[in-house]
């Protein structure tokens, strides 16, 4: 079964901070699987962790795209103390050492990753006829009233009691 679809337009409130982080890998050399295949089988270990411990570590949630070659996760975090706090947690670091151990300078695959600080009330969202997705499962998910019905009314602030 798929999952539950929400018909109609939601948003999420935006009044907290919020932190975005885009980690990924690119192949660049395909047939060197052992260059980039413990890069890509690390990743699985910790995001269930970050679910496992969501409340303690500050990790909202995360979506997963994969093409050909490139890989992208779109994750969300309460703050960036916690995101910071996690890089230096043992399945976080031993990963990541293993990473610069195995691959160093080789360029057979790639490695990316991009932080974003968004502060309360400077983003805004729509989710129409979706499943729980993005920020939309990160934060509140609640359902486009008149009050906040456009972009601009979001953007001033979303706040359910």
């Amino acid at each position: 079964m798929g999952k539950k679809i929400y018909t109609g337009r939601y948003t999420t409130e935006n009044d907290q901070d919020v932190v975005v982080f885009i980690i990924g890998m690119r192949i660049n050399k395909r047939l060197a699987v052992r260059k980039w295949g413990p890069v890509f089988t690390a990743m699985p270990g910790m995001i269930k962790e970050l679910y496992e411990n969501q409340e303690e570590l500050g990790f909202l949630s995360m979506e997963s795209y994969f093409g050909l070659r490139t890989t992208i996760m779109v994750q969300y975090w309460r703050s960036t103390e916690d995101l910071l706090a996690y890089a230096k947690e043992k399945k976080h670091l031993t990963a990541w050492q293993n990473f610069n151990k195995k691959v160093g300078e080789n360029d057979a695959v790639g490695f990316y990753h991009e932080t974003y600080q968004i502060k309360a009330g400077s983003y805004e969202s729509v989710y129409r006829n979706m499943p729980l997705f993005g920020m939309g499962n990160a934060k509140k998910h609640i359902p486009i009233t008149a009050q906040h019905n456009s972009a601009r009314k979001r953007l001033q602030g979303v706040k359910v009691n």
